[in-house]
């Protein structure tokens, strides 16, 4: 891999359950250095080690070194773009609440997986069970979406819409140092 191009390369895929099929061993403690090199890729991901080993202070060699060890322990499990889903033409943004049938969270995870523009899914404690976060074109389009495809799911006893006015990313860190990157 060359020195100045951070790739996946070498990062296991991870099964669509979201989580690995071998066990695993326990975490290891993350120190200040590993958690702002994390910080720097969930911001800029086709960040350079030298950059990153700039930002941190460290040499390329340890990044690199670091770096790959979070990718073979699965703390990174993969690179990937942000999008501003507004300009990639889904305007429309939603979390959904689910109440599900007992025993059912597998099935609806799935389900939920294949709909156009899901973004999110979220098994939570509360009110309800399932937190969905999804992008589309327009209202309309997320309209058809909840009444049509989410509630069709037998599964599925009730949703409830929360629309999205307007969101702030909070990945976008500034200089190592500076006040959206904290040392704890």
């Amino acid at each position: 891999m060359p020195d100045e191009q951070m790739a996946a390369a070498g990062s296991a895929p991870v099964p669509p359950g979201g989580a690995p099929s071998a066990p695993q061993a326990p975490p290891r403690a993350l120190d200040p250095i590993d958690r702002s090199i994390m910080r720097l890729l969930q911001a800029d991901g086709r960040a350079s080690i030298r950059s990153v080993a700039e930002q941190v202070h460290v040499s390329r060699a340890n990044a690199y070194a670091r770096i790959n060890r979070l990718i073979d322990d699965g703390v990174i499990r993969g690179f990937t773009a942000r999008v501003n889903h507004e300009r990639a033409g889904q305007g429309a943004s939603a979390y959904i609440t689910l109440k599900i049938v007992q025993n059912s969270w597998r099935t609806v995870r799935e389900k939920l997986r294949e709909l156009p523009g899901a973004a999110h899914i979220a098994l939570v404690s509360g009110d309800f069970d399932v937190l969905f976060l999804v992008h589309t074109p327009d209202n309309r389009t997320l309209r058809e979406l909840v009444l049509t495809r989410l509630q069709s799911i037998p599964e599925v006893l009730s949703t409830r819409t929360l629309l999205v006015f307007e969101e702030t990313d909070l990945l976008d860190v500034g200089p190592i140092g500076g006040p959206a990157i904290s040392e704890e």
